[in-house]
C-alpha cells in the first residue's frame, strides 16, 4: 500500500520526466465521454431507438422442470429433472439407515458410509473408481441419514452410461474386503474421537435430543457406530443387512441435467435383473416400525480444559437442546413448522454478516441481542416420513443454565402468540423458506444446486410426495 501511495505521489507532482514529456508531445488529447444528450427523453425502462431488440432464450413449458417418475419391474423407481448445462448429478437412495438397525448391531449404516465406493467387482479399488470418474470431470459421494442412503456422483451428462453402471456396481457389488472393513474400523473410531474433542456440540446434540424424544425406537437409535460395535461389525453382518434393505423396491435412481428416457435405459441395463454380492434371496425381518415419540431428559459432562489447540482453554460452556415433537414432512403442517423454524432462526453471539444470516430473527433479536451472556441461541428442525422434532440449541455460562432454560422456554411458549402475516419481515421468512425447502432439504454437504435438486427429487420419489411452495 505504501509503494503505491508514493507513485501516486510523484505523478500529481507533475515534475521531472513527466513535465518534460508534456512539453515534447505537446497536450494531452482529451476523451469525449458520453453525457447522455443523445437520448434525452427516454427512459431507462424503455428501449434505445435503432437498437436491435434482444433476443432471449425460452422454455417450451414448465413441464421440462417436473419430477418424471417410471417404476421398472422389479419396483426400483427412476426419476429425473432435466436441467440445462454441462454436468448432470446422478444417485442412488436407498430407505435404509440408522432407524432400521433394532434387530442388527447398531453402527451399520455409519460402516457402508464409510465403506462407499470402495472395489467391487468391476473395480480393483477406490483409486480406479476414481479414475474412472476423472475422465468425465466427475466427483462421488455417499451420505446416510438416520432414514436414508445415499450413493452420488456429479460428472460430465455424456458419461451418464459409465456413472450409472459404476453407481450399480459399489451399490449392488462391493468387495467389502477384510482390509477395507479393518481401515472403515480405524476410520470410525477416529470420528468418534474427533466427536468428543470438538468445541461445537451441535452433533452430539443432535443425537442426544433424537435419543431422548424417541427413546430405543426408529429414528432415536444412534445414527453412529457406539464403540463396543466396532469389534463385531463384518462381512457377514454387512452383508444380512444389506440383503433385507439393499433390495430394487426400496430404491429410487434419481438424476438431474440427464433426459428421462436416457436415464430408464441406464436403469434397465445395470439395474434390472442384477444378482447383488449378498444373493438374491428374499428380505426377512424388515423394520416397518413407527416412531413412537417418549420424551426424557439425557445429559453428559464432559472435561474440555484438555482439548483446546492453544495456549487459551475453551470457555466453560453449558450446551443445552429443548425439542418439542413436530410433524412428518408428508403432513399439511409441514410447512409452517419450516416457516415457524426460519423466524425462529438464531445463531451464535457473533455473526459476519446482515439479515441475509438471520440478525432480525426473533433468536436474534430476543435472545442474543438482549442477554449478552447468551453464546448461541439457534432452531433447528428434523423432519422424517413419520414424525419430527422442533428444536433450540442454547449455550451459556454454568452458572446461568437456569436462566438460559427459562429464556428458551418462553420462546417456545410465544410461538403461539399471534404474527403479523403483512409485514415485510414475515415476507423474508416466506422467500427464505422456500428457497431452503427447495434447496436444502436432505441437503449433501457440497450444497451444490444440482445435488439438492437431486436429493429432493429421490427423497420425495421414495415418499410419494409432492413438492410445494409457501
Amino acid at each position: 500500500m505504501a509503494a503505491m501511495v508514493l507513485a501516486a505521489t510523484g505523478l500529481l507532482r507533475g515534475s521531472g520526466s513527466w513535465g518534460r514529456s508534456r512539453l515534447r508531445f505537446g497536450a494531452p488529447a482529451y476523451r469525449q465521454f458520453s453525457s447522455g444528450g443523445a437520448y434525452p427523453s427516454i427512459p431507462l425502462s424503455s428501449p434505445l431507438p435503432g437498437v436491435p431488440k434482444p433476443v432471449f432464450a425460452t422454455v417450451d413449458g414448465q413441464e421440462k422442470f417436473e419430477t418424471r417418475v417410471t417404476t421398472l419391474e422389479n419396483g426400483l423407481r427412476v426419476a429425473s429433472q432435466n436441467k440445462f448445462g454441462q454436468f448432470c448429478t446422478v444417485g442412488i437412495l436407498i430407505n435404509s439407515g440408522s432407524r432400521y438397525e433394532a434387530k442388527y448391531l447398531s453402527g451399520i449404516a455409519h460402516f457402508l458410509e464409510k465403506l462407499a465406493f470402495s472395489s467391487t467387482d468391476r473395480f480393483d479399488s477406490k483409486d480406479e473408481i476414481l479414475l474412472t470418474l476423472e475422465k468425465h470431470g466427475g466427483i462421488c459421494d455417499c451420505q446416510t441419514s438416520r432414514d436414508t442412503t445415499m450413493y452420488a456422483v456429479s460428472a460430465d451428462s455424456k458419461g451418464l452410461d459409465t456413472v450409472v453402471g459404476l453407481l450399480a456396481d459399489v451399490v449392488l457389488h462391493p468387495r467389502l474386503t477384510d482390509e477395507e472393513i479393518e481401515l472403515t474400523r480405524m476410520a470410525v473410531r477416529f470420528e468418534l474421537e474427533d466427536l468428543g474433542m470438538r468445541p461445537d456440540p451441535e452433533p452430539l446434540l443432535t443425537e442426544m435430543i433424537h435419543e431422548a424424544a424417541y427413546r430405543e425406537n426408529t429414528v432415536g437409535l444412534h445414527r453412529f457406530c457406539p464403540t463396543e460395535n466396532i469389534a463385531k461389525i463384518d462381512r457377514s453382518v454387512l452383508h444380512s443387512y444389506l440383503r433385507n434393505y439393499y433390495t430394487p423396491d426400496r430404491m429410487v435412481l434419481a438424476g438431474v441435467g440427464v433426459g428421462h428416457e436416457q436415464l430408464v435405459e441406464c436403469a434397465r441395463k445395470y439395474l434390472l435383473g442384477t444378482r447383488p454380492a449378498w444373493g438374491s434371496g428374499a428380505a426377512v425381518h424388515v423394520d416397518g416400525s413407527v416412531a413412537q415419540y417418549t420424551g426424557g431428559i439425557v445429559k453428559l459432562e464432559r472435561d474440555m480444559s484438555s482439548v483446546s489447540l492453544g495456549p487459551t482453554p475453551f470457555p466453560e460452556l453449558t450446551h443445552i437442546m429443548i425439542g418439542l415433537e413436530s410433524c412428518s414432512f408428508l403432513e399439511g403442517d409441514f410447512l409452517p413448522f419450516a416457516v415457524l423454524n426460519m423466524m425462529m432462526g438464531g445463531g451464535g453471539s457473533f455473526s459476519a454478516g446482515g439479515p441475509g444470516k438471520g440478525m432480525f430473527t426473533r433468536l436474534y433479536l430476543n435472545v442474543l441481542n438482549r442477554h449478552h451472556w447468551m453464546y448461541n441461541a439457534t432452531s433447528y428442525h428434523h423432519s422424517y416420513e413419520d414424525t419430527g422434532l422442533l428444536c433450540i440449541h442454547a449455550s451459556a455460562d454454568p452458572r446461568q443454565v437456569r436462566e438460559m432454560v427459562e429464556i428458551i422456554t418462553r420462546e417456545f411458549v410465544l410461538m403461539a402468540g399471534t404474527v403479523d402475516v403483512k409485514s415485510c419481515f414475515f415476507s423474508w421468512i416466506r422467500s427464505g423458506t422456500n428457497k431452503q425447502i427447495l434447496y436444502t432439504h436432505y441437503t449433501w454437504r457440497r450444497a451444490q444446486t444440482r445435488v439438492c435438486t437431486r436429493t429432493r427429487t429421490g427423497t420425495y420419489t421414495h415418499t410419494a410426495a409432492e413438492k410445494r411452495s409457501v
